[in-house]
């Protein structure tokens, strides 16, 4: 069979191709796959080097890339319009001189009736060591109507946090459903306390008040949290954290990371939020973060669970390692008699003697019954 040459029109074009009947690979198709296969391979390259670069950036700044971080909790059901603004009047009431710091209380109407825990913690602060002016900035939360109306009858800044469809009025048992839909609450409420631009101390009702707690805070710590047991290094994460007692600066640092915690209940159903908080203060989302944390010493945050052994020393008690409303408000009658004897030795006779707490009695985790 006759065949034919091509004659190439200039340097730039292939070289001469024999046509003939066999099957042959058209240049444009040969000069195609190449270019496939040269774009394919710099997609997978781009591939192995961004993808690692992309994790390590959200890892650093998770609340610019991650949905769930970046929507406010102001703006979900957390609180209504009108509740924020009262909110507000009430934390700006009851500021510091610094205009954004507060303490923060939560009671329902079984902790607040009268004789209950509420007045208990209400009078440590009138029996501890320059304590009393603390009261003034102490805002009472109340989840429910009755706790609300009993609140402003003993104080002055009291705020009603509405729950629509959930009574929150009766003692609930550690680790019941409604107990935990309690703490889940709370927490929640606290990020928006921090969106609102307000530093706070959070405390537990049942933590009686002996000293002003200011001066033993690190300076560097965005959230600040006490110990059921402190191991000795306020960095360590593996400090074993009571929920009950925090304090923590408003930042974008921890409105992100109280945004995060909540959000974590949703991985951890049936969990309260203080096991919550053990289960992620160490994984990658809580690290680039950045949220400087530290754990508080029982030195001066004490409790049942490990009691401050000095009190020349002390700052706080918490009645913790302890299930039940009546042995707490026993246990707590007694600490306060404990301090009161304290208080009535001579400034010498404090350092000499060696007192010592007379509780727990009553307070345990034995059940109920």
């Amino acid at each position: 069979m006759k065949t034919h040459t091509l004659t190439p029109s200039s340097s730039s074009s292939p070289p001469p191709t024999r046509i003939s009947m066999q099957p042959a690979v058209e240049p444009d198709s040969l000069r195609a796959t190449l270019l496939r296969r040269r774009s394919l391979s710099a997609v997978l390259l781009l591939a192995a080097v961004a993808l690692p670069c992309s994790l390590l950036y959200l890892a650093a700044t998770p609340a610019d890339n991650w949905s769930p971080l970046s929507s406010s909790l102001r703006n979900s059901s957390a609180i209504s319009r009108h509740e924020e603004v009262e909110l507000r009047r009430v934390l700006k009431a009851a500021a510091m001189p610094d205009k954004k710091t507060v303490i923060l209380t939560t009671v329902n109407s079984a902790w607040c009736s009268p004789g209950s825990v509420l007045d208990l913690f209400m009078q440590s602060f009138k029996l501890g060591n320059n304590t009393a002016e603390l009261l003034n900035h102490l805002v009472v939360v109340a989840v429910d109507e009755k706790g609300y109306k009993r609140c402003t009858q003993v104080h002055s800044h009291c705020f009603a946090l509405k729950t629509p469809g959930v009574d929150f009025s009766e003692q609930e048992n550690f680790m019941s459903g409604m107990y935990l839909k309690m703490m889940w609450r709370r927490l929640q409420f606290l990020g928006v306390v921090l969106e609102t631009g307000f530093d706070f101390i959070f405390t537990d009702t049942d933590i009686m008040w002996f000293r002003n707690p200011f001066p033993r805070f690190y300076p560097d710590g965005d959230f600040q949290i006490a110990c059921d047991n402190f191991n000795g290094k306020p960095k360590d994460l593996n400090n074993k954290p009571n929920g009950g007692f925090m304090y923590v600066k408003s930042n974008n640092r921890t409105i992100n990371f109280y945004k995060y915690w909540y959000s974590s209940k949703e991985k951890y159903p049936g969990i309260n939020e203080q096991d919550v908080f053990n289960y992620i203060k160490k994984n990658s989302v809580t690290r680039g973060l950045g949220v400087n944390i530290r754990f508080l010493s029982t030195a001066y945050f004490g409790g049942f669970c490990q009691p401050s052994k000095d009190l020349n020393k002390v700052c706080t008690m918490h009645a913790n390692c302890c299930i039940g409303l009546e042995r707490k408000t026993h246990d707590l009658g007694v600490m306060l008699e404990d301090w009161k004897k304290f208080m009535s030795l001579t400034p010498l006779e404090r350092q000499s003697r060696k007192m010592s707490w007379s509780v727990p009695q009553n307070c345990s985790f034995a059940p109920l019954g």
